[in-house]
């Protein structure tokens, strides 16, 4: 019997799921050049909203918290908190891609998508103090809150991790 050594078994940065990153980038540049064109085009703020379809606006806002304005008024403490977070979980993901072949490409695209939107929003955080939001879906007078490209890929990401979560019970279950 022989044994590999770790090295042997560690895959290239070509082999590995960090081939991926170029969505994380792709991701980071439409969202922040999404929220850099409504912040030169928009005025802020409700009355300024851009009725585009019966149930969705363009509305230029400020998020000062996280999902949902979560911990939105809690003072600025909250701004180094999601900048951990994000820091945090970006890292962790990019070990992950590192550790996995790039052939996994449900995994390492879904991690990408969360990447791209952790960096995008934690971008506004660092430069603006907080997030520029402008996408406002809604029903008669009940609207969802409004949220940005990031936001998107992040729950995208998370969908994606979970789909693949059950292909992989799937495929454990076949063998």
């Amino acid at each position: 019997m022989t044994m590999t050594s770790p090295k042997q078994t560690e895959l290239s940065l070509k082999q590995s799921g960090v081939r991926w990153l170029w969505l994380a980038a792709l991701v980071f540049i439409v969202d922040v050049g999404s929220k850099l064109l409504v912040m030169n085009t928009m005025e802020y703020g409700w009355p300024n909203r851009i009725e585009v379809l019966p149930f969705f606006n363009l509305l230029y806002v400020h998020n000062y918290g996280a999902a949902f304005s979560f911990l939105s008024d809690a003072g600025g403490w909250q701004r180094w908190f999601f900048t951990a977070i994000a820091l945090g979980v970006c890292s962790l993901l990019i070990f992950w891609m590192r550790r996995s072949s790039a052939e996994n490409r449900l995994a390492n695209s879904a991690y990408a998508l969360i990447i791209g939107g952790a960096l995008g929003n934690l971008f506004d955080r660092m430069y603006h103090g907080f997030v520029v939001d402008f996408l406002d879906f809604y029903v008669g007078n009940s609207h969802w809150p409004a949220f940005n490209i990031a936001d998107s890929a992040i729950c995208i990401g998370a969908a994606m991790i979970i789909l693949e979560g059950f292909i992989a019970d799937k495929k454990e279950k076949a063998k």
